[in-house]
């Protein structure tokens, strides 16, 4: 019997479906573990696989690769190094399941399965995989009994965690694939604290890093004292292994060595969540670099400066594209923006190409007014304009709606809604104002771009406008931002009646308008690109209205 375990957190960046790669980071983590001491080397959920695979588990040759790369992992242990738990999908006989095995001495000496499966927001496990068909033991690694419980399995009601204290474990290994939404560092404490209370047990949390598609997993890993203090903290968006030292004092473990970072707050969390998962796009799909339409106004000021510090200067093309009703203004804000961030600025004028499209359609609008469908033309042709380069020199196009115009439908399918990724979908107005101040005083850890002022004050204090007709603002068709945005919040995040919201201080008819607004947007939002998750409820994941829908708040 051991009084002394040292184990490892690989907190690290796994690419979903790259089985070879995965393997290789999971390798080169072991021999650095081995080189730190440690004795056992704890990866995040189906790590072998990357989270979350969806339905690539439902492929029996995807299944059958990770079992054979986790098998040849399994040999590598046979050099008298760290042990291993790595997580990897597993089909047997009581089906397909979500699954750790421990790796020790060349052979893997324990298999358990996640029991409880999650089916909410951004989760829908139990569309591809089964529940463990028992209640998992521990598993004795070098003498020590250790309990397992998967993700969900510490943060739903089945109690794995007691039962496992109950079959005689000593400690607690939580494998994750938690993502990022503000605030959720405290909540998975939270979640843990509960189940060491409930347990006796001291509990190890390791969570995984990287951006997935709208997903950010932001490691902050930790480890929590069976007297509910905290005993260790990662860091969050950084890729890291560190050592544990945990030692048996009377019977209970005690983590004797951990680092205590800090983890950032508010402004700070959301822009390096927007930053990372931006970069994990762009980069685990392949291209070399990113366009986006430069317009002098807030929303697409914040993408280029999160492109930049995401991807490097070198890797990011803004392009103006002015018509006869940009201001002079916009013009030098943008500019100006893209001198800051010292990325190449290019001007195209669209006069010509609208000119044209209205040129044509002039005999089939003959004796109607101008309005809306004149305005999108613009927005359509800048649209045009940055797919050609898109598709000219194989950059992706970034998209700059905020979450305010998304929930309301302030957007143009085919024109500013067009792109590969959005940083900011999932930020309202006001946070877009939020973290545009922040990153104008600070320079996040692992950004790429320039430090000190990188939005021009002028572009944060002028009120906002798409300048698709004289003298336009976006409070001439929204509320004021501070009110639609505190609407919005009560109506996505918060589900609340219009009864609730006009209780807030809000005008019953304008919470209607906003409500309708909301709900006849949907069909835009089905057409969106794919963005960073920030909030409890983004739209797509974890939020999906049916796009016919005749219900209204009456109340």
């Amino acid at each position: 019997m051991t009084d002394i375990l040292r184990i490892a957190l690989a907190q690290l960046n796994p690419t979903v479906g790259d089985i070879e790669g995965n393997l290789k980071k999971a390798r080169e983590a072991r021999a650095d573990a081995a080189r730190q001491g440690a004795d056992l080397v704890l990866f995040p959920e189906l790590f072998i696989a990357g989270y979350p695979p969806e339905d690539l588990v439902l492929k029996p040759a995807f299944v059958e690769a990770c079992e054979r790369a986790v098998q040849e992992f399994t040999a590598d242990t046979a050099d008298g190094g760290p042990g291993v738990v790595m997580g990897l999908p597993l089909r047997r006989e009581s089906g397909l399941h979500n699954s750790v095995q421990v790796l020790d001495g060349g052979k893997m000496i324990g298999e358990r399965y996640k029991m409880d499966l999650p089916n909410y927001g951004e989760f829908d496990e139990k569309r591809v995989f089964q529940p463990g068909p028992a209640m998992p033991g521990p598993v004795n690694f070098r003498g020590v009994r250790l309990g397992i419980p998967i993700c969900e399995d510490i943060w739903g009601e089945l109690q794995v965690c007691e039962t496992l204290a109950e079959a005689g474990a000593e400690l607690l290994l939580s494998p994750n694939g938690s993502p990022y939404y503000r605030g959720k560092v405290d909540v998975r404490q939270q979640v843990a604290i509960v189940q060491v209370i409930e347990s006796g047990l001291p509990l190890i949390y390791v969570n995984q890093l990287g951006g997935q598609d709208e997903l950010v997993f932001d490691g902050a890993s930790f480890g929590i004292q069976a007297d509910k203090s905290l005993a260790f903290q990662m860091s969050q968006f950084e890729e890291a292994l560190i050592v544990t030292t945990w030692k048996r004092d009377g019977g209970t473990w005690v983590c004797a060595q951990g680092p205590m970072s800090k983890i950032p707050q508010k402004e700070e969390a959301d822009y390096r969540a927007c930053m990372f998962g931006l970069r994990d796009y762009v980069n685990k799909n392949g291209f070399k670099n990113v366009v986006l339409g430069l317009s002098g106004g807030i929303d697409s000021a914040i993408c280029a400066a999160l492109a930049v510090d995401a991807l490097g200067e070198e890797r990011v093309r803004c392009v103006m594209m002015p018509y006869r009703y940009t201001s002079d203004e916009s013009l030098k804000d943008a500019e100006d923006c893209a001198r800051l961030l010292g990325c190449r600025y290019d001007t195209v004028p669209i006069m010509e190409p609208v000119e044209g499209f209205a040129s044509a359609l002039s005999n089939l609008f003959e004796g109607t007014k101008e309005g809306v469908t004149e305005e999108n033309l613009q927005s359509r042709t800048r649209g045009t304009i940055l797919m050609a380069l898109s598709n000219k020199f194989g950059s992706m196009v970034v998209t700059t709606g905020n979450k305010s115009e998304m929930s309301v439908g302030y957007a143009t399918l085919y024109g500013d809604m067009n792109g590969g990724f959005n940083p900011i979908k999932d930020l309202y107005k006001m946070q877009v104002y939020a973290i545009s101040r922040w990153r104008n005083e600070h320079t996040p850890p692992g950004a790429l771009g320039p430090t000190g002022m990188v939005i021009p004050q002028n572009i944060i204090d002028k009120e906002p406008s798409a300048e698709l007709r004289p003298d336009q603002k976006d409070q001439d068709s929204l509320p004021p931002y501070p009110v639609l945005d505190d609407i919005l919040e009560c109506l996505v995040e918060n589900e609340m009646s219009v009864d609730e919201i006009v209780e807030r201080g809000h005008d019953r008819e304008l919470v209607h308008r906003i409500e309708h607004l909301l709900y006849i947007a949907e069909y835009k939002r089905r057409q969106a690109a794919p963005g960073v998750k920030i909030t409890r409820k983004n739209f797509g994941r974890d939020r999906r209205y049916p796009i016919t829908n005749k219900f209204r708040d009456r109340s």
